[in-house]
């Protein structure tokens, strides 16, 4: 693999380009990853998998290339190469963040999500994790999140026997009502990285926040805030700034828990029935 890497480096920098060190570096439960320091004096991050889902790191550099088109938002690490096996990008190097990080970021995040187009969804499916993720372009933000964000993700559970039939049966009652639940007013498509988690973005050198492993799509700007909050949670300066920035409307703490269910259901169906106790918590909550 590592001759197959160092011959698309050559296509990056030259011929010459020689890879002096690896060294393993923390990544996900589903690629390796690697920084290789190369023989021009610069590193590079390597993310391999020996055996991905189809055009896994295609799509995933796709989403790099359109988060890092917003010059205001938050900073995205530039995709060098890629091919079926593993994607090599840009090397950033994580800091400590400041006092001021939080409220940065919020602003950052903002101005992502200001990004827009005329229908909800993206121009090719991609990945969540390693499950597939359904991008099918709506007019309607309700439509496409219940349709191919819930909805995708029980059947799934369901096609893989990992639903029992009764919290089946309750997620159906809840998809009934979701017009009820989310108030969609105003919102427009907004670009989103998608899978927002706090393992999914660190503070650089300069203190300008640094996202990655996306998810992306033109979907409802909620969601990644939501995200943010299920597994860790940044402090409340982050949201304040980016309230201030670009308000929500009322009625976030509610809607919140719906789009996590479509992270908990994902969680299902990566990880097992673990979360099948969070996704029925969830549903009760509605549905009583």
């Amino acid at each position: 693999m590592m001759e197959d890497v160092r011959v698309l480096l050559a296509s990056v920098y030259s011929p010459s380009i020689e890879i002096l060190s690896t060294q393993s570096v923390g990544g996900g439960s589903i690629n390796q990853t690697l920084l290789l320091t190369l023989s021009n004096g610069e590193k590079v991050f390597l993310k391999h998998n020996d055996h991905p889902p189809q055009d896994f790191f295609k799509r995933e550099a796709a989403g790099l290339r359109l988060l890092g088109q917003s010059a205001t938002g938050p900073r995205v690490p530039r995709p060098l190469a890629w091919q079926s096996r593993f994607l090599i990008m840009e090397f950033i190097q994580e800091q400590a963040p400041s006092a001021d990080f939080y409220p940065d970021f919020g602003r950052a995040l903002a101005d992502m999500h200001r990004r827009t187009q005329d229908r909800y969804g993206l121009d090719h499916d991609n990945h969540i994790g390693s499950t597939p993720q359904k991008n099918t372009l709506e007019k309607d933000g309700l439509t496409f999140f219940r349709d191919h964000r819930l909805r995708f993700q029980q059947k799934l559970a369901r096609d893989r026997g990992r639903l029992p039939k009764s919290l089946d049966l309750k997620l159906d009652s809840l998809f009934k009502k979701l017009d009820t639940i989310l108030d969609l007013t105003g919102e427009q498509p907004a670009l989103v990285h998608g899978d927002l988690w706090s393992g999914n973005y660190f503070c650089d050198a300069s203190q300008r926040a640094c996202i990655f492993d996306p998810a992306v799509h033109f979907g409802l700007r909620e969601t990644d805030l939501a995200m943010m909050e299920l597994f860790g949670q940044p402090p409340q300066t982050f949201y304040k700034a980016y309230q201030e920035a670009f308000p929500s409307p009322f009625g976030y703490s509610e809607r919140r828990e719906i789009y996590n269910l479509y992270h908990l259901l994902n969680h299902v169906n990566l990880f097992g029935s673990s979360y099948l106790s969070s996704v029925e918590s969830t549903v009760n909550r509605f549905i009583r």
